[in-house]
């Protein structure tokens, strides 16, 4: 019963307001997901990792560790995710962004908050950081074909960063004040992420479900595989184990949607692995959780 407990309180949250957000979008009311989007990127997130960073008790070597597994994890995938296609013969340019970035943020972060805490979500932020960088620079370079420098240096989750680890490493701080407003503001992050999720899985149309279907296992059980492998090689226990599994094993995320539809590069394809895989992840989740916690 008490396993029972764990389970449904780490995944009722996450289903009931990406729920919320599905029936809302379902209904035809008025949600703008690209302004909605672009305010949990350039604000709500950097506060996000600014307010937990500073925080956590955790050590720098903690989040660096936890860097290198999420950068493992994504290199192994994406060699992986590479060969699949051309053995099947499939475009990567349209689907390996897909098969390589899991919803790391809008699930990945609320599912390591409610099942290890504060030390999982900052552990999870260690972990997403990584992702988010690749996938709006290499990610975004595959589905467009050109890749610019540029975007690293504007893109706000890594100033955040920066500032995060400089205010760490320094030991400042923040006046109560900016504490306070920083605070606020990283708490509309997580309900945004995943109303913004269930929105977009609820305005999805799906014209294709056979390769869609294959993707979107491949997916789900490479990420799985992965994340445990990198976990065991690294000898990584505990909570950190367990965020790295989770985060690996994420569905497709919406993000590989909107790149497909912005370049053109079989978007109704695409928005098929990300509705399949999803509904895949949470109808997998129980023993996902049961053999992480």
């Amino acid at each position: 019963m008490d396993v029972l407990q764990t389970l449904f309180s780490v995944i009722a949250p996450v289903f009931l307001i990406a729920l919320i957000g599905w029936l809302w979008g379902r209904s035809g009311k008025t949600f703008d997901t690209p302004m909605v989007t672009l305010l949990v990127i350039n604000i709500g997130v950097p506060c996000l990792i600014v307010n937990v960073l500073l925080k956590a008790d955790l050590t720098g070597e903690a989040l660096t560790e936890m860097a290198g597994a999420a950068f493992i994890a994504l290199s192994v995938n994406a060699l992986v995710a590479f060969g699949f296609l051309k053995v099947m013969g499939w475009s990567y340019r349209a689907y390996l962004p897909g098969l390589v970035f899991g919803n790391t943020g809008n699930m990945g972060l609320p599912l390591c908050l409610f099942a290890f805490g504060e030390e999982g979500l900052a552990l999870a932020i260690g972990y997403f950081v990584v992702f988010a960088v690749m996938q709006f620079t290499l990610g975004m370079g595959v589905a467009s074909g050109r890749f610019s420098v540029r975007e690293i240096v504007r893109n706000p989750v890594v100033i955040s960063v920066v500032v995060a680890l400089a205010l760490m490493m320094g030991g400042v701080t923040l006046p109560k004040w900016v504490d306070n407003t920083v605070t606020l503001l990283a708490g509309m992050t997580i309900p945004l992420m995943l109303l913004t999720l269930g929105v977009s899985l609820g305005r999805l149309q799906v014209a294709t479900l056979g390769r869609s279907a294959v993707l979107a296992v491949f997916r789900l059980a490479v990420g799985f595989v992965i994340g445990w492998g990198t976990a065991e090689a690294l000898g990584m226990e505990g909570a950190a184990r367990g965020v790295v599994i989770l985060e690996s094993t994420m569905p497709v995320a919406v993000f590989n949607y909107l790149f497909a539809v912005r370049y053109h590069s079989a978007p109704e394809q695409v928005a098929g692995m990300v509705v399949i895989s999803t509904a895949l992840s949470f109808a997998t989740l129980p023993l996902l959780l049961l053999v992480v916690l």
